[in-house]
């Protein structure tokens, strides 16, 4: 058992992070962003009694001294802006939170005696577009958005703590993931909200963006255990893609979901939610990962659809 720090503890894939390590038998430090939810609002009683907390803004000095003042062998660093349509928004207050933070939360290191190993949360994004098949870590990163500007610009800030003595860190890029409980923000929850709500009404459309995209989805609680796996076994230094290999067509989560929910609905496209630069193909070799940790996914594209749309119901 070993004492971990998850920053951004309180999002969407750090709840899922911090069950999981728990279930190990972890101790767990989350760390929440300001006026975050604290664990006691999504952990079970017993569970959420286990986790020591905090609230951080990461691109507060005191805040990042103060993580980096916390004694434990390992940081899963998830805090950003997740969104690519919010760093879109403001793209500078996204390289402010992912990259600049990041870069001086490792600098704070300097000054303790203590040394964690430290796994930063990046994407597949970073690829950018021009793909037709599963991309290796050998790829060259061409970001075609903000926010994977933002998450190439803080993996050279991790990259280059192997100066500093003692201290491991690794990249871990997640392709595009999903499940229960994830915001109405991202594709897969939205369309699920969409027939549901055109089910409830009985309206003959829902409103989307551009479909003719594939993606690697993976299912949150799978890639969880793979970073995990990765503070475990992973190569000091090492960029890692979490990733199925596989890609699911856009059209076709559509009809999937429709038919788990028991809906008849026409999508018609809207362009206000079209992204700009949109990627068409975007698939990751997990080739890399499966060879330093043994991971594969548990969890079944339908199954992680199927808990989604339960999730929501609840």
């Amino acid at each position: 058992m070993s004492r971990l720090l998850v920053t951004g503890a309180d999002g969407f894939v750090g709840r899922w992070l911090v069950r999981e390590a728990l279930r190990r038998e972890h101790d767990v430090v989350a760390v929440t962003g300001p006026g975050g939810a604290p664990p006691a609002a999504w952990l079970a009683p017993d569970a959420a009694r286990q986790v020591a907390t905090f609230e951080a803004d990461l691109t507060r000095p005191e805040d990042r001294a103060r993580i980096a003042a916390t004694e434990v062998d390992a940081i899963v660093h998830l805090a950003a802006v997740a969104s690519g349509a919010q760093a879109r928004r403001d793209p500078e207050a996204a390289m402010a939170l992912n990259a600049e933070a990041t870069a001086l939360l490792l600098g704070e290191f300097e000054d303790q005696s203590h040394r964690p190993r430290f796994l930063f949360v990046s994407t597949g994004e970073v690829y950018g577009a021009g793909h037709d098949g599963p991309i290796p870590e050998s790829a060259p990163a061409r970001p075609v958005s903000p926010y994977a500007a933002s998450k190439l610009a803080a993996e050279a800030a991790v990259l280059g703590t192997g100066n500093m003595d003692g201290m491991e860190a690794l990249v871990a890029r997640p392709f595009p993931h999903t499940g229960p409980g994830q915001d109405t923000r991202f594709v897969l929850p939205a369309f699920a909200k969409r027939l549901r709500d055109a089910k409830r009404t009985g309206e003959g459309t829902f409103a989307v963006g551009n479909l003719d995209v594939v993606r690697d989805f993976l299912d949150v609680r799978d890639v969880v255990r793979a970073y995990l796996l990765l503070l475990e076994r992973g190569e000091p230094g090492g960029v890692y893609n979490v990733a199925t290999g596989q890609g699911q067509h856009l059209e076709d989560c559509i009809r999937r979901l429709a038919a788990i929910i028991g809906v008849e609905a026409t999508p018609v496209q809207d362009p206000a939610l079209v992204r700009p630069a949109d990627i068409p193909v975007l698939l990751g070799d997990p080739t890399r990962l499966i060879a330093a940790t043994g991971w594969s996914p548990q969890y079944s594209f339908d199954r992680t659809l199927q808990d989604l749309v339960d999730a929501q119901a609840d």
